[in-house]
């Protein structure tokens, strides 16, 4: 990575106002909103139309029906928010916590890019994608000259994932062919 340049992960979308007190409305988009969302953190605000992102700190937050409402420090308006609709909250690489993940969790971005192999050493493929079905997440593997092989994270086909070594070794079960 260039000097200076950093690495964002999306945590929601504003997707709207909410009153006249600088609150915005926020989808969260992940899998840690108490530990995103948080008095005092920062978040990256970006906006279609600008190219750079805005930093902002957190000053309140309120869980509303299916939102998460918030407001930034020194924004105590709507004025000063409409702006940001349909913007991208992120956060930097950096304020990623590996505590946040128990034992044999792992992030989306630490799981795509690696190679699937068989319990032989055998390579499948490449997983280039993660689906979330509601009961179990799907692994997708490209594999050169076959259709995409999609596993499910269930611990008898997920054997092991091993991110120094670049791989997840997988257990093919009968009609994951």
């Amino acid at each position: 990575m260039e000097a200076g340049q950093m690495t964002y992960y999306t945590i929601g979308t504003i997707v709207n106002t909410h009153g006249i007190k600088g609150e915005v409305r926020v989808i969260a988009t992940t899998d840690f909103p108490e530990k995103r969302f948080v008095v005092g953190h920062k978040v990256y605000a970006f906006r279609k139309d600008q190219p750079t992102p805005e930093v902002f700190e957190i000053a309140s937050v309120r869980q509303h029906k299916n939102f998460i409402l918030l407001s930034f420090k020194g924004k105590p308006s709507i004025n000063d928010v409409e702006y940001l609709k349909q913007s991208t909250l992120k956060i930097a690489a950096d304020q990623l916590e590996d505590d946040d993940l128990k034992p044999g969790e792992y992030y989306y971005h630490q799981i795509i890019g690696l190679d699937a192999v068989t319990e032989d050493g055998e390579k499948l493929g490449t997983i280039k994608d993660i689906m979330q079905t509601g009961a179990n997440d799907v692994w997708v593997v490209a594999r050169p000259d076959k259709p995409d092989l999609l596993l499910p994270k269930i611990k008898q086909v997920i054997k092991g994932v091993d991110l120094d070594q670049h791989q997840v070794t997988v257990e093919l079960m009968e009609g994951l062919e």
